[in-house]
């Protein structure tokens, strides 16, 4: 009996601590957010085999797809582009905005929201 408790609990614990599926409303808000980035000239720029890319990628969700995105790698190698040599990007990701300022590392969307004026309502 004390196996089969225990086994629920793990099972509701685990259930607790995926996240909830987004409703239609806020997949809106966020594609909208992501658009308003995207019209502000706010470019990510990341590499393919980096995990807090990959992490900033999944805060959007779907709603990526409208992120202006560069990848800084050749071919998904670890090669640097000169695009981005040139622009001195040296972490990713790294978000750079119209009046050239930077934030790196992994940025909470109310701070890119806060940084770029977008809204996330």
């Amino acid at each position: 009996m004390i196996r089969k408790s225990a086994f629920i609990a793990f099972v509701l614990c685990l259930a607790a601590a995926l996240p909830l599926p987004s409703s239609a409303a806020d997949q809106k808000k966020l594609d909208k957010f992501a658009q308003c980035l995207a019209d502000k000239k706010v470019t990510m720029y990341g590499a393919v085999w980096c995990e807090h890319c990959k992490d900033q990628k999944d805060l959007f969700g779907d709603s990526f797809k409208h992120v202006t995105y560069v990848e800084c790698t050749v071919n998904g190698t670890r090669k640097i582009t000169d695009e981005c040599k040139s622009l001195g990007i040296k972490r990713t990701p790294t978000w750079i905005f119209s009046d050239g300022d930077r934030l790196e590392g992994l940025i909470p969307l109310d701070q890119l929201a806060k940084k770029s004026g977008c809204s996330l309502e």
